[in-house]
């Protein structure tokens, strides 16, 4: 069996401009690679905006490891506009997606999956998630994906004879610890970017994020007709 899972990103840029970026996760811990540099950003460092909610302490995690795998992804779209038109290519070992959209779609699209396999405590809960990615998920996808993945977590957890929560409690506390890291990290971004596109990239993660604990039983009933009758 192979040992890491690789999702390639290729992004064509509106003034003919290829760019690749390949995610390469530990298939056994569901951890992204960081990316191979001598040097570190000091944008990098964990107490620099550092997330109000952050379990790390700079004495033993000098680096965030969510922001040390943004890197590539910052360099790369440093000159480049969120609104800008871009076409998009996302190969898994499974399938192949393509689109059309803009480059704060795409790379927002990028950058869950880089964040949720990123090493950051706060981030485990979207490692399964990883594990099966589905780039450019719409809300609807997400809610469906992330509630599936909470609940199928439960029933590992009852057969463990671990306690449960089948009233979906706690997902909404994670989703608000997701909330708060993202928006830390517009921060972060923000403080040394000079364009916007990653920076909005992070505020669409952080719209669902958001949306979530305090909306989940009225979107769920969106859905509700999918697997009840009448």
């Amino acid at each position: 069996m192979e040992r890491t899972l690789n999702i390639r990103y290729c992004f064509l840029l509106m003034n003919e401009r290829e760019a690749i970026i390949e995610v390469k996760i530990e298939k056994l811990t569901m951890e992204s690679l960081p990316d191979s540099s001598d040097t570190t950003p000091y944008w990098c460092k964990l107490d620099f905006h550092q997330c109000p909610n952050c379990p790390l302490q700079v004495e033993t995690t000098p680096y965030c490891p969510l922001a040390t795998r943004l890197v590539k992804i910052m360099a790369t779209f440093q000159d480049v506009s969120s609104y800008d038109e871009v076409e998009i290519n996302v190969t898994t070992p499974e399938r192949v997606v393509s689109k059309n959209t803009t480059v704060q779609r795409a790379v927002s699209s990028l950058m869950g999956l880089v964040m949720a396999t990123s090493g950051c405590p706060l981030m485990s809960f979207l490692k399964p998630m990883a594990r099966y990615h589905l780039p450019l998920a719409t809300e609807e996808e997400t809610l469906f994906r992330a509630v599936s993945t909470y609940l199928l977590s439960q029933y590992f957890r009852h057969k463990q004879s671990q306690s449960t929560d089948f009233e979906l409690r706690n997902l909404k506390k994670i989703y608000s610890e997701i909330g708060t890291v993202n928006m830390a990290m517009a921060s972060r971004l923000s403080a040394v970017s000079t364009q916007d596109s990653a920076v909005n990239a992070v505020v669409l993660l952080d719209i669902f994020a958001k949306m979530l604990p305090y909306s989940i039983e009225e979107s769920l009933g969106d859905i509700r007709y999918l697997f009840l009758q009448g």
